[in-house]
């Protein structure tokens, strides 16, 4: 019964803390964004490869892929979601061009910790 709780809570706790990689739903920063300040303090700029996320540090590089066509993009962290999204990133308009999912409005990625 005890390795079975401690299972359990190692799953629990799992699902809190970002290891080296994530998988799930990716969207991008509208034009409306352009120029605006990030949580970093550095102004948004549509044509940087740059994203959000919820916890990451920021400078973090990331590797993003884009499951659908396999494209894949590195961007820096500069900007915080907010922890109640259901999105695991929010990419700048370039990095969405990148990962060919622009009309689509949503994919799905995997993201990986390429530099901290």
């Amino acid at each position: 019964m005890k390795l079975l709780n401690s299972i359990i809570l190692i799953a629990i706790l799992s699902s809190f803390v970002f290891l080296d990689s994530q998988k799930g739903t990716a969207s991008y920063y509208g034009n409306g964004m352009h120029g605006h300040r990030t949580y970093s303090g550095e102004k948004y700029h549509k044509d940087s490869l740059t994203a959000a996320h919820k916890s990451l540090p920021m400078g973090t590089k990331v590797l993003v892929k884009n499951i659908k066509n396999d494209s894949v993009v590195i961007v820096k962290i500069n900007d915080r979601m907010s922890s109640r999204s259901s999105r695991i990133i929010d990419l700048s308009m370039a990095a969405a061009k990148k990962l060919n999912f622009v009309n689509a409005g949503l994919t799905t990625v995997t993201i990986e910790i390429i530099d901290k």
